[in-house]
């Protein structure tokens, strides 16, 4: 019988919509507008009691410093003040200089520690020194001439095969000089950018020129300062 009464077609109720007369009163709710409103409405309930339980249960004697950074006015929590404006522009380019000193003196750092680089790696950027002229007869073969285990250059001057072991340690010497040099040319670039910062902070009317008034527009933002007539 029960699947003869599924089988008999029945008549769908739906949820009527509002009155006309009740328009101004808005949307009707339905069904489903009610349960999730009673959802959020329970969720809330849930959290105020959960932070209820903790208030209860709080030492009374709990310190923690954040409580010197905030406060309850009139039952509104605020947060920690805001501290753009904490320190002066005077005190800011002073900041800055510290900051500039501190790159200057890192990458002056990284130079002198090129400099002795260079001076133990010979060979590095200059020209051989030594070098050995070899005198041959006519027709015969340079390479006759040349000691065991030694190769030629392009240009026909000797070139010792090193060990494998030796080899390694030279490349990667020279792979350290090579960062080292980047690192120092990287800081410096990074030293006069904060130095136009701090310059652009101080007194003094200025504006940036346009890339057709500049002579290099290729190498970075170009400001121009007004002249003030000194007392």
């Amino acid at each position: 019988m029960s699947s003869l009464r599924n089988a008999v077609k029945r008549r769908t109720h739906k949820e009527r919509s509002q009155p006309s007369d009740r328009k101004r009163f808005g949307l009707l709710e339905k069904h489903k507008d009610y349960v999730l409103r009673a959802r959020d409405y329970h969720k809330k309930e849930e959290a105020i009691r959960v932070l209820k339980e903790k208030a209860a249960s709080r030492n009374p004697d709990e310190f923690y410093f954040k409580m010197q950074n905030s406060q309850t006015v009139g039952g509104i929590h605020i947060g920690r003040k805001d501290e753009k404006n904490k320190y002066t522009q005077e005190q800011l380019r002073l900041m800055k200089t510290q900051d500039i000193g501190y790159v200057l003196n890192r990458a002056q750092e990284e130079r002198k520690k090129v400099e002795r680089m260079q001076a133990t790696l010979h060979g590095l950027g200059r020209e051989r020194q030594n070098k050995k002229v070899l005198f041959v007869d006519e027709g015969e073969d340079v390479g006759d001439r040349l000691p065991s285990g030694s190769g030629q250059q392009e240009d026909g001057s000797a070139l010792s095969v090193l060990p494998k072991r030796i080899e390694k340690r030279r490349q990667a010497a020279y792979r350290e000089l090579r960062e080292r040099k980047e690192r120092a040319e990287s800081m410096s670039h990074i030293a006069n950018k904060m130095l136009l910062q701090k310059e652009l902070m101080g007194k003094g009317r200025k504006r940036k020129l346009t890339p057709e008034e500049v002579e290099n527009p290729g190498k970075g933002s170009v400001f121009k300062w007004k002249r003030e007539r000194k007392k």
